[in-house]
């Protein structure tokens, strides 16, 4: 069955998260991705001795691998090759780099005007941050994500899940997409471009709005609210681990109430979202209470039947067997190629289509697997050029 980016041909020069799920997407779209790396292999392959780590396994299914030293002038020579074939190119490098291998968007349009050339990044191309170097540690530091995540009597913390690299090679995706969306109109490509920064600054929703309306950002609010504006609104323990509960109706928190067996509650104290965040340490305790020597998933059975929102914090080893994410076509085992267990569950395509299956996910390719097919059909070489290629490295 045609996927929607069926025919389009992208080069995936992408590295560690960012650039790489940009392309995994791209490719359970449909694209022809054709994953391109240095012959001693992208970054993320030196977290392991043998270069097959599984966070690679878990980012670059569904693609080709090509290897060419981009510090030789004929390896540049069948990377341009092969982008005059293409219609996106993605890359996360630093800013620049790209540009002093002269291999970025303004001389590669000249071979291709229209390619659609995305760059990813920490900050962005421009402005006062543009030349800092940049991970998903830092751009969560820079971006208050850090500052706003832990308890006020704490340290501040990062987020678990790398978020940054993620929102940004997701912000990525929208952006070739819009380009090539464009491109059907104009026939022209462009250049776009995202940085990490600009992508986490919206997910400061709450936190800001409690600035602008108290005129006082809130401290770190550990599992709370993070603008303090609901209760309940917390993860609490329970004999074996923790449940999320949150109340945003009225309709819920009269539900909540009878359960826990506190009609009292449900009076004009306690009448409105307002007044309920204002005594949030007494519905939190009463919470508690109700809660103690009960397991996540009988209180998650009893809320939902109430239609309370809730979810029992799920650990690694429960996610990666999550009977929903089975259902979903988001958990697909592929033989591991590292060390460790012999699977590894290689996520799937999130975004669903009424006229597409979801794509069938296939291992991530060896380093340089399929070089010598790439330059054969896509940059037009003969296999003795492909021969004095390999002979000179």
């Amino acid at each position: 069955m045609r996927q929607p980016l069926s025919g389009v041909r992208v080069l995936d020069l992408g590295q560690i998260y960012q650039g790489p799920y940009c392309g995994m997407i791209l490719s359970y779209l449909g694209a022809d991705v054709i994953k391109i790396e240095p012959p001693w292999g992208e970054n993320i392959r030196t977290r392991t001795e043998d270069g097959k780590p599984p966070q690679y396994q878990y980012l670059n299914p569904n693609k080709k691998g090509v290897t060419i030293d981009f510090k030789d002038e004929d390896g540049r020579e069948a990377f341009r090759r092969l982008a005059e074939k293409a219609d996106v190119i993605i890359e996360n490098y630093s800013t620049g780099t790209m540009d002093s291998l002269s291999l970025g968007y303004e001389d590669l349009n000249k071979l291709n005007p229209e390619l659609v050339y995305a760059h990813g990044s920490g900050y962005g191309d421009d402005g006062p941050y543009a030349e800092y170097p940049a991970m998903d540690l830092t751009i969560q530091a820079m971006s208050g994500a850090i500052h706003t995540t832990g308890f006020p009597d704490q340290d501040p913390v990062k987020a678990g899940p790398a978020i940054s690299d993620f929102f940004g090679g997701i912000h990525l995706v929208v952006g070739v997409m819009a380009a090539l969306f464009e491109r059907e109109f104009t026939g022209e490509g462009q250049y776009v471009e995202v940085g990490m920064f600009d992508c986490m600054y919206p997910t400061l929703a709450s936190p800001v709005s409690s600035w602008v309306s108290e005129m006082d950002a809130p401290p770190r609010t550990g599992n709370k609210h993070s603008g303090l504006a609901i209760s309940p609104y917390n993860v609490y323990e329970v004999e074996d681990g923790y449940v999320a509960i949150i109340c945003i109706t009225e309709h819920q928190w009269k539900s909540l109430a009878e359960l826990m067996g506190r009609e009292d509650m449900i009076c004009e104290e306690y009448g409105s979202k307002v007044k309920r965040a204002q005594e949030m340490d007494e519905i939190d305790s009463t919470i508690e209470n109700w809660l103690e020597g009960k397991q996540k998933n009988d209180v998650v059975d009893v809320l939902l039947t109430e239609d309370v929102p809730c979810a029992p914090v799920q650990t690694i080893e429960e996610i990666i067997k999550d009977p929903h994410l089975e259902h979903r076509d988001m958990l697909n085992y592929l033989p591991n190629r590292s060390e460790g267990r012999d699977e590894i569950p290689v996520p799937g395509m999130p975004i669903k289509f009424s006229n597409s299956e979801s794509p069938d996910v296939q291992p991530a390719p060896k380093l340089g697997e399929h070089t010598d097919e790439v330059l054969k059909e896509i940059g037009g070489y003969s296999r003795e050029e492909i021969d004095s290629l390999h002979a000179d490295n």
